[in-house]
Parts: C-alpha cells; sequence; structure tokens
C-alpha cells in the first residue's frame, strides 16, 4: 500500500459499479472530487447479483485484512431483478432472497469495523426502449422491466430503514429529471455523463447531511500535502508561491482543469 494513509472507500457492486470510471461516470467524478483526500477503490463485478456477492464477500472485504474501509457505496438489484429463465440459469434473484443476500452483504460489512460507514443504492429506472435496442443476441432474452426495478427498489429502501443503514433513492433520484430517458443512459441501463452526476449529487447530500464522526463529506477530509512550498506555482508577483491545489478547491477559479469549487457544490444542489 502506498502512502500516507488517506480514508479508503469502496464501491462494490455490479456493471453500474464496475462501469462507474467510464462514460464521465459517477465513480470517475467521486475519484475527482476526492482527489488528496480520500482513496476511490473499484470492486465492480459486470453480471453479478446479490447471490453471487455473498458468495465471495468474504474474500472481496476479508475481516483480517490490515485496513478496512471507511466507506463502502454498494450496489445490487438491477441483475437481480430480471425475470427468471426456464433453465434456473442466469441473475434472477427472488425478491424475498434479494433482500436477505442485502442484509447479510450489511451485516458482513458492519462486522468489518465499528467505524465503517455503509450507503446503498437502490435499483434505478430502466430505459425499456433503449435497453430492448442494444441487446446483445449472444444472450438468452430474460424479461427486465421499470415495475420490477420499482419493487427491488423499494425492498432495498425498506431494508435499510429496518438496519439504519444510508440509502439513495436512485429510483426516485433519476426520475426527478425531465429528460431522464434521453440523457442518463448510454444503452438503457448503465449511466451516460448526466444519470452519474445525478447519482454523485444524491451520494454527496447523503454524506454531507450523515451525523457520522468524522465526517466522510469530501469539505470536511484534510487535504493530503496541503502545506504551501517553494516548489509550488510562482504567482502573478514574481515573489511568492501559489498552491495549485488550493486554487482548484477552495477558489472560484477553474485552474488547470481542475474541478472549481462551484463546480463540485453544483453536484449536491
Amino acid at each position: 500500500m502506498v502512502g500516507p494513509q488517506r480514508p479508503q472507500i469502496v464501491l462494490f457492486g455490479s456493471s453500474i459499479v464496475q462501469f462507474s470510471f467510464s462514460n464521465g461516470g459517477w465513480g470517475a467524478i467521486l475519484a475527482d472530487v476526492y482527489a488528496r483526500k480520500a482513496d476511490v477503490v473499484l470492486r465492480g463485478y459486470s453480471g453479478w447479483n446479490s447471490r453471487r456477492a455473498i458468495q465471495v464477500i468474504d474474500r472481496v472485504f476479508p475481516k483480517d485484512a490490515a485496513v478496512q474501509p471507511s466507506l463502502v457505496i454498494c450496489y445490487f438489484g438491477g441483475n437481480d431483478s430480471m425475470g427468471p429463465h426456464p433453465s434456473g440459469l442466469g441473475p434472477h434473484v427472488p425478491l424475498e432472497e434479494y433482500v436477505e443476500n442485502m442484509r447479510k452483504i450489511a451485516v458482513h460489512l458492519k462486522s468489518l469495523s465499528e467505524n465503517i460507514r455503509i450507503i446503498f443504492l437502490s435499483c434505478p429506472p430502466l430505459n425499456e426502449k433503449m435497453l430492448q435496442e442494444s441487446s446483445s443476441t449472444i444472450f438468452s432474452k430474460l424479461v427486465r422491466t421499470n415495475e420490477t426495478c420499482r419493487l427491488y427498489s423499494e425492498a432495498c429502501i425498506e431494508m435499510c430503514k429496518e438496519m439504519e443503514i444510508k440509502v439513495v433513492d436512485l429510483w426516485t433520484a433519476i426520475q426527478k429529471k425531465d429528460d431522464w430517458l434521453s440523457t442518463c443512459y448510454t444503452d438503457g441501463v448503465h449511466f451516460s455523463a448526466e444519470g452519474s452526476k445525478v447519482v454523485v449529487g444524491e451520494i454527496l447530500k447523503v454524506l454531507k447531511e450523515a451525523d457520522w464522526e468524522p465526517s466522510l463529506h469530501w469539505k470536511s477530509l484534510p487535504t493530503e500535502f496541503a502545506e504551501d512550498s517553494e516548489c509550488d506555482l510562482i504567482s502573478s508577483d514574481g515573489k511568492t508561491t501559489i498552491n495549485n491545489f488550493g486554487l482548484s478547491t477552495d477558489s472560484e477559479t477553474n485552474f488547470g482543469g481542475f474541478h472549481s469549487r462551484d463546480a463540485k457544490l453544483s453536484l449536491e444542489k
């Protein structure tokens, strides 16, 4: 492990997690927002459901790891909610089993550390027409509808309330955008850059409002190597230096391609 040690934010889930570093994805945005503050670690597995997750969760999150995550953001549900196949194979998981699997994931994560924090993401809606048009013929046809996504989303939210786990209601959040059907997806399932902005905004709201000590909101975390240095870029007076990271996060300036303060804060509106 490289140092200095920072808080570790682990993204755990299926393809919505695995692909979150592509297409202006929400994982990449979080990594940018938390630059020099926390390490965002990707543990996404395309095609997985909650049943597959609990089979290997001890290997993904070993209890004897030298360093445990400060925060785990977890998503499963889209694949679970797909219709069953006559063969009995495939990603479908009955709703009651899905809830129990998510409960087991939560229990395991809580056992890792007294200080670990958890956020679950509920099942988002689909663009069913786009999904049908983009589906590959190499896969056997499976039913995937917004109605089942809604049921699995509601079940996840209810389970989180019972276990006092923070949850992002993606089903509702995505549909708050009037143009969500045309702007939020790349293929009807996975998020575009616009859809990812919604996801990040909701996650940051949870982090800002949570009464966690210490806070894991990006503005509350210290910046690594924040002290001024004679090696920093020289200011216009030709006599002093300016901390580049300070400009990119704490001022009104968008400097060197980094997000400005306003750009980051706009995600939380």
